[in-house]
């Protein structure tokens, strides 16, 4: 047999980022049996490179040490060398990203990381340079102490001995259950040994929210890199929504604002960059993931709903915009990311320079008044001496328009005008003269979930139009990714594929079932289509049936036929994407309410008990798992409306009230309809949800329930949800 790692076998995969290696001379190998077989075989580590296609230090690496022939001859004598897409297999990432955390106190990419044949980890770090500097080590002289060492029978010892401390601290970490691991489901439905996270935790969080929150610049830390923390945003606007308590308020809208007005915002095209290397908001790190994009868009589409502040409906109209203008596959799914780096660099695509600025206006087909250059320059921070690379400047909104209206004697209504004109002069300028970046081409079956369910919330907010560009999305991934029993993880088209045609690759994740099964629901929510209803409940059954074990009374992240990690992961935290863990348990939850004869409701119930000490001990770095447990605890909040199409009053009505956690429930307005439905969902009978909710005196009729108790039937919606909110 020949030996695979005699070559770069990355040449045959259909990732761009694998394959923007494949032409290195380092012998990459995929992560598959051949390669760990052959580590095996020859008796050396693997070298572990994890990145993903728009990561720029991943960039860096690649040029300073995996195109080095030096370095390529370490790593393919003495190592076999993999490369993994994170996007591809978060499993892994999830693994050895846990020990870099562990080890060095921080994660990131590129994640490097020198492993046993064994896929035992005993050494790991994120980028390293090829040549040590400012005490960085070389990654080339890593690599040859790490083979020397290796190469000695008592250093190697020691290294397979760190190995199996560093494997059994990431178990630890990573399958932890907590004091009420091993419970089961009772022939009462609740969960055998300890009990669910009790009512303090969401105060617990908010209260440790508002200690870390910056109440000078925005966000959370007090320095940077500054990062999107949706969750924390939900949970603090939730509190005042609870409460009344204006402080998580506050927080909450410093944050939005300094994300809107700064520079990880792109002020010319809409849509989020990754996050900003300073605690001012003004530097991103360039590239736009769709996962960022989705769950921003959807929590300021919250935020209007409930401030009504229409900039956070334009900030989240116009990033629906981007993605659906420059994320979208052309049969309806959303493509997974934006390059860090075109052209010349890093941010080549988004920066500016008052002379820049000019010639875009001066190359325009509007004809702009002579200050206008000094306007847009004023608006957006732009002057010689730039706060970017070169002397360029990244947009952010500098100054006020109504400061711009009184320093140029003009209206507001006038400035406005004028920066519209010339913010359109300066996409176009962009979109014509510059390298766009590169775009990561695949089509993440959760990814899309949460795009997905920030278009359902654009239809709930702005426009119902928003539901069948979310519809196009869960069509796409249901066609492509979805058997009928399982999801798969991704799907691509290489050169040469038709539209329509590319290939599918990798087992779904828990993250793919609870994402996309949110949105399902969501969908179903604004649409009343039953069909996107029984996706939902398809996704929760497998969720239960393929990655829930009643032995540790968990779900877990990979199913129970995957590959046999030497660690399987769960996600009860959150991290750039909510916790899967936490959504599958909210989905659960909701699922119920339609199915409440299967184990949705007692599994979500084991997982909270499982996991309360966890939540209880760190409930901020458990957000979506603590709204979940807070969910399970004060009851449904249901909103069931029986209708043949939801009157347009009641639509306006929803678009201004912030309803979080709210499960809409639309209904055929007959019995006999609604039986019809659940002969179609396969369900034994009408649920509670829908069950003796009936249309009154053939008009559109709406039911809001909380804990079980519900209000009269009512053809006024605001009606209902003022008996709902105790008014």
């Amino acid at each position: 047999m020949s030996d695979p790692t005699a070559r770069n076998r990355l040449d045959e995969e259909a990732s761009p980022y694998l394959r923007q290696h494949a032409d290195n001379p380092v012998h990459w190998q995929p992560w598959d049996d051949d390669a760990l077989a052959a580590a095996r075989e020859r008796d050396v580590p693997v070298f572990l490179s994890v990145g993903y296609a728009a990561c720029h230090w991943c960039h860096v690496m690649e040029e300073e040490s995996f195109e080095d022939e030096a370095v390529a001859d370490v790593l393919n004598d003495e190592f076999v060398p993999v490369k993994v897409d994170r996007e591809e297999r978060p499993d892994l990432d999830r693994v050895y990203q846990t020990v870099n955390q562990l080890v060095n106190g921080r994660g990131g990419w590129p994640l490097s990381v020198w492993l046993t044949p064994e896929g035992k980890p005993f050494y790991v770090g994120t980028y390293f340079p090829r040549d040590g500097r400012q005490g960085m080590p070389g990654f080339l002289e890593v690599c040859r102490n790490i083979a020397d060492s290796w190469n000695d029978p008592d250093q190697r010892a020691d290294m397979e001995e760190r190995a199996e401390q560093w494997t059994a601290a990431a178990r630890d970490e990573l399958e932890s259950t907590g004091d009420s691991s091993g419970g089961s489901v009772g022939d009462d439905g609740a969960a055998a040994g300890g009990g669910p996270p009790d009512a303090d935790v969401l105060s617990d969080a908010v209260t440790a929210a508002l200690r870390s929150a910056d109440r000078e610049h925005g966000g959370f830390g007090r320095q940077g890199p500054k990062f999107p923390q949706v969750g924390r945003i939900d949970l603090l606007m939730q509190a005042y929504a609870r409460s009344g308590r204006e402080e998580p308020l506050n927080v909450a809208v410093e944050t939005l604002d300094a994300m809107a007005d700064g520079g990880l915002y792109d002020q010319v095209g809409g849509g989020f960059h990754r996050y900003c290397t300073d605690r001012e908001w003004v530097v991103p790190h360039f590239e736009k993931m769709l996962y960022d994009n989705a769950e921003l868009a959807r929590v300021f589409l919250d935020a209007h709903r409930l401030l009504g502040r229409p900039k956070y409906a334009t900030v989240g109209q116009e990033t629906l915009a981007f993605l659906d203008r420059e994320l979208a596959h052309p049969e309806g799914g959303f493509y997974g990311t934006l390059d860090a780096d075109s052209g010349e660099g890093e941010g080549e695509y988004y920066v500016w320079t008052p002379d820049s600025v000019a010639e875009a206006l001066a190359n325009a087909d509007h004809e702009f008044e002579d200050d206008d250059v000094d306007l847009v320059c004023d608006r957006f921070g732009v002057d010689s001496a730039g706060n970017f690379e070169g002397g360029t400047t990244v947009l952010t909104r500098a100054t006020p328009v109504p400061d711009l209206a009184d320093e140029y004697d003009l209206s507001v209504e006038t400035v406005r005008e004028r920066l519209m004109h010339a913010r359109t002069a300066l996409f176009d300028h962009r979109e014509s003269t510059r390298e766009r970046p590169p775009r990561d081409e695949k089509v993440l079956a959760g990814w899309n979930g949460l795009a997905i369910s920030a278009f359902a919330a654009g239809a709930r907010t702005l426009d119902a139009g928003y539901a069948d560009r979310g519809a196009e999305a869960l069509g796409f991934v249901r066609e492509h990714l979805w058997d009928g029993d399982r999801l798969s993880r991704r799907y691509i088209e290489r050169d040469g594929d038709a539209v329509g045609e590319g290939e599918v690759k990798g087992n779904g994740y828990l993250e793919d079932y609870a994402y996309l099964g949110r949105a399902a629901l969501d969908l179903y929510g604004v649409t009343g289509d039953v069909d996107h209803l029984g996706f939902a409940l398809d996704l929760g059954r497998t969720i239960v049936e393929a990655f829930y074990d009643a032995d540790d009374g968990t779900v877990y992240s990979t199913p129970n036929d995957a590959e046999d990690l030497v660690v399987r992961p769960q996600e009860p935290t959150d991290a750039s994407t909510p916790s899967s863990l936490g959504v599958a348990t909210r989905l659960l939850l909701d699922l119920d309410l339609f199915a409440p004869d299967e184990e949705f409701d007692p599994v979500a119930r084991e997982v909270l008990a499982t996991h309360a000490d966890g939540v209880t001990a760190s409930p901020l770095e458990h957000v979506t798992l603590a709204l979940a447990a807070a969910r399970a605890e004060s009851g449904p909040f249901e909103l069931t409306l029986a209708c043949e199409e939801v009157p347009a009053e009641w639509r306006d009505t929803l678009a201004s009230r912030y309803l979080p956690g709210v499960v809409i429930a639309p209904r055929p307005p007959t019995a006999d309809g609604v039986a019809d439905w659940a002969d179609d969902l396969g369900l034994a009978e009408v649920p509670p949800i829908w069950r003796d909710r009936d249309a009154r005196d053939g008009t559109a009729t709406a039911y809001a329930c909380r804990d079980f108790t519900c209000s009269p039937p009512n053809h006024d919606l605001r009606a209902a949800l003022e008996w709902a909110a105790g008014e």
